[in-house]
Formats: C-alpha cells, sequence, structure tokens
C-alpha cells in the first residue's frame, strides 16, 4: 500500500500546483518513502548503533597499588609520581577502536582501596563488565588481598559474572619483585582470568590490557599487532662502590723508568 500511494502522488505534474502545495507536496512524499523503505532513512543510525557499545570497566586492588595511575596512563597517557590517595570512585571515559568498522566506549571506574567492605561498594561494582584486579608486584600483601576482592565481586555479581583480568603492576620494578610469576599465573589460571604484567610508570602493556579484554568480552578477533607482547622496559640498576672500600684500596705505584744520565753536584 505505501508505495502504491507514492506511485499515485508523484504521477501528477508539479507544475499545476503552487509553491507552498509543492512544499506540501514533496513532505507527504518523503514521508510515503518512509513509510515503503525505512531502511534508506535509519541505515546510518542502525550500522552506528551495532557498533557501537559501551562497555563498563571496573579497577579494584589495594591502596597504592597503582589503579589510579593505570587509569589514567589509559585515558590520557600520563603519570603522575606523587600517591593521591582515591576517596571513592574516579571515573574514566575513553573510545577506542577495536576493528575499522567496531567502536567501544569504555567506562572505567576507579575505585579506591579503602571502599574494599564499605557499604557503597555494590553500587560502585554493579553492572560492572569487566573487573580489573589490581595489584603491586612489589608488595605480597597487595596480591594476597585479591582473594578478597574477588570473592566480593562474586557476592554483589550473583548471576552475572563479569569477566576478571589480573594485573601486576610496577612491572619496571622486576627487581624489588615480592610476587612469583608462578603465583601470578596460578591465580589466574585457577579462576578463568585473563593475566598481564604492566607498568603504568612506564606504560608497558598498558593499552594492550583495555584493548584485549574488550576485545576478549565482545568475541572479536584483533588484528596479530595488537596481540603481541609489549616490550618491558625495566628499572637501570646503578651499583656504585661505597666510598669506605674506595680508601682502602692502596695507591697506584707511579712507575719509575731508569735513565742512564748522571747528575753531579
Amino acid at each position: 500500500m505505501p508505495t502504491q500511494a507514492h506511485h499515485h502522488i508523484t504521477s501528477y505534474s508539479k507544475d499545476v500546483f503552487s509553491s507552498s502545495e509543492k512544499m506540501s507536496l514533496l513532505m507527504i512524499e518523503v514521508d510515503v518513502k518512509a513509510i515503503a523503505c525505512p531502511c534508506l532513512f535509519n541505515r546510518c543510525s542502525r550500522h552506528e548503533e551495532a557498533n557501537e557499545k559501551q562497555i563498563k570497566i571496573v579497577i579494584l586492588g589495594d591502596g597504592s597499588s597503582g589503579k589510579t595511575s593505570i587509569s589514567e596512563r589509559f585515558s590520557k597517557d600520563s603519570f603522575n609520581r606523587d600517591y593521591n590517595q582515591t576517596l571513592g570512585i574516579d571515573y574514566y571515559l575513553k573510545r577506542i577502536n577495536l576493528t575499522r568498522s567496531y567502536n567501544v566506549t569504555l567506562a572505567v571506574n576507579d575505585v579506591g582501596g579503602q571502599t574494599l567492605g564499605g557499604a557503597m561498594l555494590d553500587k560502585y561494582i554493579y553492572g560492572a563488565d569487566i573487573v580489573l584486579l589490581v595489584y603491586d608486584i612489589t608488595n605480597l600483601q597487595s596480591f594476597e588481598n585479591l582473594e578478597d576482592w574477588y570473592s566480593t565481586v562474586l557476592k554483589y555479581c550473583a548471576g552475572r559474572k563479569p569477566l576478571f583480568v589480573l594485573v601486576g603492576n610496577k612491572n619496571d620494578l622486576q627487581h624489588l619483585r615480592a610476587v612469583k610469576t608462578e603465583k601470578h599465573h596460578e591465580f589466574a589460571k585457577d579462576r578463568d582470568m585473563l593475566a598481564y604484567f604492566a607498568s603504568a610508570k612506564t606504560g608497558e602493556s598498558i593499552e594492550t590490557i583495555f584493548r584485549q579484554a574488550a576485545a576478549h568480552l565482545m568475541h572479536i578477533v584483533l588484528p596479530k599487532t595488537d596481540t603481541d607482547a609489549t616490550p618491558i622496559l625495566t628499572a637501570t640498576i646503578v651499583r656504585q662502590e661505597p666510598q669506605s672500600a674506595m680508601f682502602d684500596k692502596p695507591l697506584p705505584t707511579p712507575n719509575r723508568t731508569r735513565t742512564s744520565i748522571c747528575s753531579l753536584q
């Protein structure tokens, strides 16, 4: 029926109508076209909606483990050497391209480490698609406390388990490592988690973590360039000899050469 109405209207010669009548006729014609073939008018909006999704990411872990530094490195590509405790929650938003035709908006929720057991934690976790459990590789206690964070998330997300990602932060301080890599991988494997080592300071693996986690959630295969491991940047250790040891060394004896010249006085 809509297509028949369209043919009936456009069969008239537009010369017999006044300007106002032509405008009304044009509006009717557009409306009829929209009814007859709506895909012509909303195809773009449907395409954008189908290929754009907002993903809620919640970052949990003990204080000073580097959650805020990870959030800011990812969203702003910046790093603050000063430690500022997060009170409650900080919110970051970043849009990324997983493929040429698929974009996602990542809503990153940086939750303060003191909120474990707090009254608001369930509100912060609610609706999370991805949960990053972050610890400091130089702090064993921050790793051991992840079990409490993990159990809390499961309690508040009953029936809808999010994708868990284990992140060992401060990987640039490997010479101070207190958590064995075997423990890291074992913890992740036993709980079906993705696992990464990262450094918010150097930027190592930060972008990779968020991109691969989002792609894993959406069942999208990333190009090989996005799945390659990020080079590890480590701190340079300069070993300087103690001053006492330097002064204890005997002074070098100058080389004396003999001469055949005799000096008479």
